[in-house]
């Protein structure tokens, strides 16, 4: 059960986000980075699991995960799953890469690459 527990930032939002094609937010100046008077950065964080791993995420289990993300000053803004599942594309904010890859440690979830994306590009 430990593995479902701490599975669970990467794809809080995966089916709903999917399933109904919400436009992502912009990026919040309000996270526990900003408000500390660091610089907030966003990053892209690639991970994959196990078929079936992120089956079964409930509230609970996200709250647990982005109450440890604050320790880090790490804000979760969103994420997308691919069809089976396996692999998850994770927005995050936070004061470094170090700081990413610390919460993602702190919660048990595998990181396959981070991306910076300091740019954003919109269609209008």
């Amino acid at each position: 059960m430990k593995t479902l527990t701490v599975l669970i930032g990467s794809a809080l939002l995966s089916a709903n986000l999917l399933a109904g094609g919400q436009t992502p937010p912009a990026p919040s100046a309000g996270t526990a980075a900003a408000s500390a008077g660091s610089t907030v950065h966003r990053y892209v964080v690639e991970r994959t699991f196990a078929a079936g791993a992120l089956d079964g995420l409930n509230a609970g289990l996200k709250a647990k995960v982005n109450t440890n993300n604050a320790k880090y000053g790490v804000h979760w803004v969103m994420s997308y799953a691919n069809a089976a599942k396996t692999k998850t594309y994770c927005i995050y904010e936070g004061p470094s890469e170090a700081s990413i890859r610390q919460a993602a440690t702190a919660n048990g979830l595998p990181v396959d690459s981070i991306t910076e994306v300091p740019v954003t590009l919109l269609p209008k």
